[in-house]
C-alpha cells in the first residue's frame, strides 16, 4: 500500500503541470529559460502553489542537481536572526555548480519573521545578489519590510478556481480509481474554498474510509456543517422559532464537532440567502463581525451564537 501524502504524490514536477496561476507561471518560466532572474516574492493564500512552483523552478533550472543548489527554510519554525546570519550566509557564500550563476533560497512562511531578522536577510540579499537568488514565500506581503520588497518581483497568487479543483479532482480519481459524484465535487470545492493541498487532504481521507464519495462523506470528514443545515438554522431563526434555532444549533457543532469560529464563517455565507430586508441582512453581517471579535478574545462561544440567533429572530419579527 502507498502511505505517501497526495500533496506529495502529486505535486507537479513541469510548468505545463501547475494548475491555475498561468499568468505568474508563463513569467516565472520565462526567467528560467533565460537561466537568469530577479529575487521573487510569492504573495497569497495557502494551498495555492507557491512552494510547488518554487520546487518546479528549481528543478528546471538545475536539473538532476536541484537538491545542491537549493535551499528550502521555513521561516516559521525558525525566525531569528540567527537562522539568516547561519544557514542562509553559508549556503549564500558558495558558488553553484553546473551552467547557473547563482544558488536558489526559498524562504517559506517569511512573514513570520522578525523585523531584525528581515533587516538581516535585506543585508544578505545586497552582499551575495552575485551567486544567490531568494524566493520568498508569505501568505501577506504587507508583513514584509519594504527594503525587501523593493528588492523582489512581487507575485500575488490567487485561489484555484472551480474547473481547476475539479480537473485535479477528477485527475486524482482517475490515478487512484475512485468515484466522485459531482455533488461530492462541488462539496469538496465549497470545504476547500480554491485551497488545493485541503482537497487533497480531504479526498485522501475519504479513500481510505470508501472508494465512493459522496456529499455527506466529504462534509463528515472534513468537520464542516452542510450550507443547507446552517441555512436551516437561520430559516427558523427568521421564523421567530428560537429555540428550535439554538437546538439545531446545538446538534450541528455537536456532530461536526465544530468551533464557533467555524460557524460564524458558514453563517456569514448563508446570510444573503435570507428571507428579510437588505436593510436587516447589513445588519446581522455586522453583528457577525462583532460577535467572532468577541470569541477571538475568550467570550463564550455559545453564548455569543445565540446572541447572533436572537438578532436573527429580531429581524425576522421586523419582516411580520
Amino acid at each position: 500500500m502507498n502511505h505517501t501524502i497526495w500533496t506529495e504524490k502529486y505535486r507537479p514536477s513541469k510548468f505545463s503541470e501547475i494548475k491555475g496561476q498561468k499568468e505568474i507561471v508563463n513569467r516565472v518560466e520565462a526567467f528560467v529559460q533565460q537561466k537568469n532572474m530577479p529575487h521573487l516574492l510569492f504573495a497569497g493564500p495557502a494551498g495555492i502553489g507557491k512552494t510547488t512552483l518554487s520546487l518546479v523552478v528549481a528543478k528546471q533550472m538545475f536539473g538532476e542537481s536541484w537538491r545542491s543548489s537549493f535551499l528550502e527554510l521555513n521561516a516559521s519554525d525558525e525566525r531569528g536572526i540567527d537562522v539568516i546570519r547561519t544557514k542562509v550566509k553559508d549556503f549564500a557564500r558558495t558558488k553553484a555548480i553546473g551552467g547557473v550563476p547563482f544558488k536558489i533560497i526559498y524562504l517559506d512562511e517569511c512573514d513570520a519573521l522578525t523585523k531584525e531578522a528581515q533587516q538581516a536577510l535585506r543585508r544578505t540579499m545586497e552582499n551575495y545578489t552575485q551567486t544567490t537568488r531568494f524566493i520568498l514565500s508569505c501568505n501577506y506581503s504587507s508583513k514584509i519590510i519594504d527594503p525587501i520588497q523593493s528588492r523582489c518581483v512581487v507575485f500575488r497568487f490567487k485561489l484555484l478556481k472551480k474547473e481547476e479543483i475539479f480537473s485535479l479532482i477528477d485527475m486524482i480519481a482517475n490515478e487512484e480509481g475512485l468515484k466522485i459524484t459531482e455533488r461530492g465535487k462541488e462539496a469538496l470545492y465549497e470545504i476547500c474554498e480554491g485551497d488545493c493541498r485541503r482537497m487533497e487532504n480531504i479526498l485522501q481521507s475519504c479513500s481510505a474510509i470508501d472508494k465512493d464519495i459522496t456529499e455527506e462523506l466529504a462534509y463528515s470528514l472534513a468537520s464542516v456543517a452542510r450550507p443547507k443545515e446552517i441555512k436551516e438554522i437561520l430559516d427558523l431563526a427568521v421564523q421567530n422559532k428560537f429555540i428550535d434555532a439554538r437546538k439545531k444549533l446545538l446538534d450541528t457543532m455537536l456532530n461536526y464537532g465544530l468551533s464557533g469560529i467555524d460557524v460564524i464563517k458558514q453563517i456569514y455565507k448563508e446570510i444573503l440567502s435570507l428571507d428579510i430586508d437588505n436593510r436587516s441582512k447589513m445588519q446581522i453581517i455586522s453583528d457577525c463581525g462583532e460577535v467572532e471579535f468577541r470569541m477571538t478574545e475568550g467570550s463564550d462561544e455559545y453564548l455569543q451564537l445565540e446572541c447572533l440567533l436572537s438578532k436573527v429572530c429580531l429581524a425576522g419579527s421586523k419582516k411580520e
